[in-house]
Parts: C-alpha cells; structure tokens; sequence
C-alpha cells in the first residue's frame, strides 16, 4: 500500500476522516470491504457497522445491476 500525508483542518478529527475517506471510497467501488477497513484502522465487522453513519451500505450492488438481474427471470 502507499503512503499519503494529508493536511487537514484543526478542527477535523484524524480518526474519522479517515473512516469518512475509507467509506466513501469503498462506496464509489475503488476499494474492498478489507481494504477499506484497513483504511480505517478497523475490523472488517466494524467497518461494516459503521458504513451507515457515512450514508453507504454494506451490500454495494447498484439499482441498475439489480434491475438488470431482475429483467432476465
């Protein structure tokens, strides 16, 4: 993995903008539910309860794929 240092606001904490930034880019798909929780400094179980407090769900399969699904039975 790399390594980046990012400057952030004072009144940010450390601790959850790195869960935030690890939620969203598990959302937008660019990393795994390990990955992530890695991000996150969490276990992937922990990870997955917190998703909700950032608005993105667990299970990521978009509306159009479950249509699509749905459309061939």
């Amino acid at each position: 993995m790399k390594h980046l240092t990012l400057n952030i606001p004072d009144h940010l904490d450390e601790r959850e903008t790195k869960r935030f930034l690890a939620a969203k880019m598990y959302e937008t798909g660019k990393l795994s539910l390990g990955q992530a929780s890695e991000l996150a400094g969490l276990s992937k179980v922990a990870f997955s309860e917190i998703l909700g407090d950032h608005g993105v769900s667990l299970i990521n399969y978009p509306p159009s794929d479950i249509a699509k699904d749905a459309a061939q039975f």
